[in-house]
């Protein structure tokens, strides 16, 4: 059987089930593992050595935590993150995490001048981390992630995307064609429905859903292998 692709609506529903009494998931533990897969996600596509400076993108919620993790696990495994987070989130969460980095000399672009900086970022920079907007976002992109998503795309940098791209509508794709277009695609908990139109690399990671969950949503995820937090995803699961 195929890999279910999830609504927005069903994937809410999972991550709350992940949290309430049943998975009993804290949302640090689900954002620490979600991040590290991104991290070894981007670690695999790109090798340190020839794409060692990092811009990681990441936006007010949820999705922006795990960028913030990833930025983390990327400066133990070697490479140089650096973080562009124009609108920090305010929960206690995000300012450990954001405190977490910088105990590690990841250097945090302030908000008040991230516009001017984003285009110096981009030339400084190898690759693109994209966690800025996850699977609750609907069109249209407001400021200043607007711009920033023309920028970002006009760069011509490789681009790792969280989940869904930035921009993308999480059933109907690119549809409003504001989106960015990521070379490869790190899908959580399993694939959104959004997914089916991306072209690129695909992997799938999180490896924290429990197997009674997998049957009661009949998501048929794939084996992962060995220790990895992450599996790419064969041909065969796509469109």
């Amino acid at each position: 059987m195929s890999i279910r692709y999830l609504t927005a609506q069903l994937a809410q529903q999972i991550d709350e089930e992940l949290m309430n009494a049943v998975g009993a998931f804290s949302l640090d533990q689900l954002m620490e593992l979600a991040g590290l897969a991104c991290a070894q996600t981007l670690s695999t596509v790109y090798s340190k050595e020839k794409y060692p400076k990092v811009l990681v993108c990441c936006g007010p919620g949820n999705q922006g935590g795990d960028g913030l993790v990833a930025a983390r696990h990327l400066g133990m495994f070697g490479y140089k993150p650096t973080i562009y987070m124009p609108k920090p989130g305010s929960k206690d969460i995000y300012r450990r995490l954001q405190k977490q980095c910088i105990n590690m000399d990841i250097p945090i672009v302030p908000p008040a001048t991230s516009a001017e900086e984003l285009p110096r970022l981009l030339q400084s920079s190898n690759l693109i981390l994209d966690a800025i907007f996850g699977f609750s976002f609907k069109p249209p992109v407001r400021a200043p992630f607007d711009d920033a998503l023309k920028l970002i795309s006009a760069s011509g940098l490789p681009i790792v995307s969280v989940d869904i791209p930035s921009g993308w509508d999480v059933e109907l794709g690119n549809a409003e064609g504001v989106g960015l277009n990521p070379d490869v695609l790190i899908s959580l908990t399993a694939p959104k429905v959004g997914a089916k139109y991306f072209k690129g690399r695909h992997f799938l990671g999180g490896r924290f859903v429990p197997k009674a969950m997998q049957e009661k949503f009949q998501l048929n995820l794939p084996e992962y292998p060995g220790f990895d937090q992450i599996v790419e995803l064969p041909r065969n699961y796509r469109m």
